[in-house]
């Protein structure tokens, strides 16, 4: 048998001697085939079987096939029909698929062209069938994207309006300014919670409209790299995290600036966050043949080999045995997409206890010096 042995395709014609033909012809190249004298048998089966392919004749008593067509459409949009016609014209064949026919076959045919036809049908509707489940998927993705990000959103609104209607009760107690300080402060941390995954949802959607990284431009990613680390440097030393910067120069790639901040950001900021106290951060970068490669390496907490396949998942975070998980969940896919939008790529190694590291490759800009030669 075939790989297409699960396939059910009916034939519909008068012409006994028809019927046979197809049956025997398309049963040996391994299809369920079950066949019918008139239109009236021919619906029934359609309707009953849910045929992925249906050969109808155009010219029977009764019903005919120019009937038949659009009930089959009506039955399952998805099945294929072929006409089959010892009156093959022009305007006939422009009649049935306006009706409805996918491709139309004079009689008489060989076998290996009856064969072709209904393999081209077959393979047109498995795309169509792919198409929709993946629209579906998508739609269905949306929905829970939306229905995510508004409960992320909606839970530290409701904590932020307890504190502050709380506050408002407590009016010139002594508690006042006490409670004022350590409660506002609770605010401002969450309603930065909501502004990062404003920010992170914002850039997101725009990675999908395919907005950012449109406005590409010569940059070096060394200035880039450089600016990151010192802005994470205050961060680092309240808790005694140094960060090391060994970087060629120039890296030139051909990018949108925004995107290579976002990209980067995400991965040095994590390298900071997920760090232990007194750790290191380490970020090389290089150019060879045709790329860039950066690398960012941690001290770090490093991530449980369990959750390595959904590290790049939307709203996925990594479990932290005793402590809140911070973050939004969606730093690394935006890396991630953001790697593939400028052509390259990202991948992780990690270990339990000891660190991460994360291994970033982008084109390199051609016009620049492959490493030995003079850079100007």
């Amino acid at each position: 048998m075939t790989e297409d042995a699960a396939e059910t395709i009916v034939v519909v014609d008068d012409d006994y001697a028809m019927r046979l033909s197809c049956e025997r012809i398309l049963s040996k190249t391994g299809f369920a085939v079950h066949t019918f004298e008139d239109g009236a048998r021919g619906l029934a089966a359609v309707a009953d079987l849910r045929p992925a392919l249906v050969l109808v004749d155009l010219k029977m008593p009764g019903l005919s096939g120019m009937e038949v067509i659009p009930r089959i459409r009506e039955i399952d949009p998805t099945a294929v029909i072929v006409v089959i016609t010892g009156y093959a014209t022009i305007g006939t064949a422009v009649d049935a698929m306006k009706a409805g026919a996918y491709d139309f076959l004079p009689k008489p045919f060989s076998p290996d062209e009856l064969r072709l036809i209904v393999r081209r049908g077959l393979e047109r509707r498995r795309l169509e069938l792919d198409s929709r489940q993946c629209e579906i998927e998508r739609e269905l993705m949306k929905r829970r994207f939306v229905s995510f990000v508004s409960h992320q959103l909606k839970t530290p609104l409701v904590a932020v309006h307890q504190y502050l209607e709380v506050l408002d009760r407590l009016g010139d107690t002594p508690d006042m300014s006490v409670k004022a300080r350590e409660w506002i402060g609770r605010c401002l941390a969450r309603t930065d919670e909501m502004r990062q995954l404003i920010d992170d949802w914002l850039t997101l959607s725009r990675i999908e409209g395919g907005s950012l990284g449109r406005q590409r431009a010569d940059a070096d990613l060394h200035d880039t790299l450089t600016h990151l680390i010192e802005s994470y440097r205050p961060a680092a030393g309240e808790r005694r995290i140094t960060l090391a910067l060994d970087a060629a120069t120039p890296l030139p790639v051909h990018a949108d600036p925004t995107c290579l901040a976002v990209l980067f950001d995400n991965l040095i900021g994590n390298a900071v966050k997920y760090n232990r106290d007194g750790g290191a951060v380490e970020v090389v970068a290089e150019r060879s043949e045709g790329e860039i490669l950066v690398t960012v390496r941690d001290t770090g907490v490093g991530i449980p080999a369990d959750a390595m396949p959904f590290l790049f998942e939307e709203f996925y975070r990594v479990p932290r045995e005793g402590a809140p998980v911070p973050g939004t969940g969606l730093g690394l896919p935006i890396a991630r997409r953001i790697a593939l939008e400028l052509g390259g790529t990202i991948t992780v190694e990690s270990t339990a206890g000891e660190g991460t590291t994360f291994q970033v490759r982008l084109p390199r800009h051609l016009d620049e010096p492959a490493p030995g030669e003079e850079v100007p």
